[in-house]
């Protein structure tokens, strides 16, 4: 009994003397069992977890970029059901005399639709099987730049493509259907034509409307930009709704813009074009944009979408930070930031506690500490794949509070010191046992999948620690761990003693050689203690790598709707030179020379492709101004700049290509049918 009762235990084997009459088997039975009721693992730091859910559940991966692409690729699907439309309707347009005979010989309109939609139904059929095939090259090719070329925005190689044939098949079986629908919105407009007027139509679009319904056009307009605003609002005001706000406001100036275009078209303007020169030869151009005004609609809107998504997702790119930022900055103005393997007891601040680490060097005495306690988990940054269950818990020393540092994106601050000061938020006392916590911003919303208010609870050993987000930074260095004061950290975790995570100032370091000086000092001196440094501007940029990768492989997305835009708008031009053949013809025979007429119809492409531009550049700039303001993201430069640049030149050239090749051939049998 006396050695059961010493706390540490003084022997390696306990004999046991069996009374007179007992058996040492209900003697064993019975140590057993007693020992088993008295004994407590939790005690001893002793934790049962189910280990292959939480990695089941871990392994679900931080973010679902699945949900992100399906953003992103919510235009280039549009644009994708624009060109369809575009190419059907120009198929329809191509046998408008064929659809005249056969409902001149006893075809009905129904009759005619079914024959189409078939038709439409097998190349559609095609076209998914085909597109199957490009998904699974582009994911496959996706998942290897993610293991070569962007392997730092994921820190693995062993990255696999994993192919949902149930997803595919969704994808293919909506991808029928869509074409079936563009059919029957492009044979909308042949019903409408007797049979005879088919025999002689070269096109189903109504050419200028009447003013009223120019006018419901332009009041639609301004109804969708009003929209626009409100979404705008509601987005910059909940930050968690920014997302869903950002694209729905996109969305509808997009489509305000098109109306507008629209509109503008329809409304012929019936004053003469007068002048001479290459100008008033361009001017004519342009009024040929409202000949096929559905047509030219279709063209800009397929630009417009995909331009939306370039200059969208390029304006949520993140710059490399500055080593002499502010303390509101995301360095909060420390120059180094640091870890150790073992905690540190003493104060690196003072002298006194310099002399008992052994630690020498002046370059050290430049150091300013701000100690912080930790609790060991799981990354809580967007480094980590994986989605954390157990995050890393820190605890800063009482001066950090008072020192207000780092910027706040939100807060649950009620108070003007709190408003002014929201590390504050960490001292309150909330009921039933909820401690209060900061998180990064980023961190919030895309990994812990959390916003300002929530709880989020964790495993501590003898009972679930129930946390509540009163904070988001703003785009810290902060991003991997949660932070909690230093007095509710001591008592819920009395066992993580002295402190293993610092931040550090260095006062007149303004360069990065000087920075990496002093952390390499540092991890000289310290080594007994595993100590590693690193700079707070070079931990930073990692985080804006992971992002900016991300956004690169959204922005890839942007590159194929601008690829079918392209096509769209050479295959307007290309269709709209051959129905003008005998009006280029006429023009030919009373002085018009080739150089007058190419500059004619380039310039048509010219209003097609600048308006679409200017629809998706604008849109995108007034939707993406508020997240861009609370993110602070990059400024557009040079390289979106020439992005653009090089889509104005491919638009312009495909077109001229579609032109030379429409006006091939003998204008004179044309001028002869004129």
């Amino acid at each position: 009994r006396a050695l059961w009762r010493t706390r540490y235990g003084g022997a390696t084997s306990i004999r046991f003397i069996v009374p007179p009459g007992a058996g040492p088997s209900a003697v064993a039975e019975r140590m057993n069992r007693e020992l088993r009721d008295s004994l407590d693992p939790r005690a001893a730091g002793v934790t049962v977890s189910p280990a292959r859910r939480l990695a089941l559940e871990a392994s679900a991966g931080a973010t679902d970029f699945g949900e992100y692409f399906t953003y992103f690729s919510f235009f280039l699907v549009v644009s994708a059901l624009l060109l369809a439309i575009l190419f059907f309707r120009l198929g329809v347009e191509q046998r408008l005399r064929q659809i005249g005979i056969m409902r001149a010989a006893g075809f009905t309109i129904a009759h005619v639709r079914r024959l189409l939609l078939t038709e439409a139904v097998v190349l559609a059929t095609a076209g998914s099987l085909m597109g199957i095939g490009g998904a699974i090259l582009y994911g496959w090719l996706i998942v290897y730049g993610l293991r070569t070329w962007w392997i730092g925005a994921v820190g693995t190689a062993l990255l696999q493509l994993h192919v949902s044939w149930i997803s595919l098949a969704a994808g293919a079986a909506a991808g029928i259907v869509a074409s079936a629908l563009c059919v029957i919105l492009s044979l909308r407009a042949v019903a409408r034509f007797s049979p005879r007027a088919l025999l002689s139509a070269q096109s189903v679009d109504g050419g200028a409307i009447v003013g009223g319904n120019v006018r419901r056009s332009r009041a639609i307009a301004v109804a969708l930009c009003i929209a626009a605003g409100v979404m705008l609002a509601a987005g910059f005001v909940r930050r968690d709704l920014q997302s869903g706000m950002f694209f729905g406001a996109g969305a509808a100036l997009l489509a305000a813009c098109m109306f507008m275009m629209s509109a503008s078209l329809r409304s012929r303007n019936a004053r003469p074009v007068s002048g001479r020169g290459a100008w008033a030869v361009a001017r004519l151009g342009f009024r040929s944009a409202a000949s096929r005004p559905s047509r030219s609609v279709l063209s800009a809107a397929l630009i417009a979408s995909a331009a939306f998504i370039i200059v969208s997702v390029d304006a949520f790119r993140r710059g490399t930070p500055d080593l002499d930022a502010g303390q509101h900055s995301g360095t909060g103005g420390y120059v180094l930031m640091a870890e150790s393997q073992l905690p540190l007891l003493e104060n690196p601040n003072e002298p006194s506690s310099r002399e008992a680490l052994m630690v020498q060097g002046e370059v050290l005495a430049r150091a300013r500490f701000t100690r912080f306690r930790v609790r060991p988990g799981e990354d809580t940054s967007c480094l980590n794949l994986y989605r954390p269950t157990n995050p890393t818990i820190v605890a800063p020393e009482a001066g950090f509070i008072e020192s207000g540092r780092f910027a706040f994106a939100a807060s649950m601050a009620e108070t003007d010191a709190e408003r002014a000061n929201p590390w504050l938020l960490l001292q309150r006392s909330i009921a039933d046992g909820v401690i209060p916590v900061v998180a990064d911003a980023t961190s919030l919303q895309y990994v812990l999948h959390a916003r300002i208010g929530d709880t989020f609870t964790i495993q501590t050993g003898d009972a679930p620690l129930t946390l509540r987000f009163v904070g988001a930074l703003a785009d810290s260095v902060l991003q991997g761990e949660l932070v909690m004061s230093e007095e509710h950290f001591i008592r819920l975790f009395p066992a993580q003693q002295g402190y293993r995570f610092f931040l550090i100032d260095a006062p007149g370091v303004r360069t990065a050689a000087e920075a990496e000086s002093i952390a390499g000092a540092l991890e000289r001196e310290l080594g007994s203690f595993g100590f590693d440094a690193v700079t707070t501007a070079d931990r930073l940029a990692a985080f804006h790598r992971v992002e900016n990768t991300y956004l690169s492989t959204f922005q890839a997305l942007g590159g194929l709707g601008l690829l079918l835009g392209t096509i769209g708008l050479a295959a307007i031009m290309f269709r709209n030179v051959l129905e003008r053949r005998r009006e280029l013809a006429l023009l030919r025979a009373v002085g018009y020379d080739a150089r007058r007429v190419s500059i004619l119809i380039m310039a048509e492409a010219a209003l097609l492709l600048g308006a679409g531009l200017a629809a998706g550049v604008g849109s995108a700039v007034v939707a993406v101004a508020p997240a861009w303001l609370g993110r602070h993201g990059t400024r557009p430069g040079a390289g979106l700049a020439a992005l653009l640049l090089g889509v104005v030149l491919a638009g312009l050239v495909s077109s001229f290509v579609a032109t030379r090749a429409a006006l091939s051939g003998n204008m004179l049998e044309a001028f002869r049918a004129e």
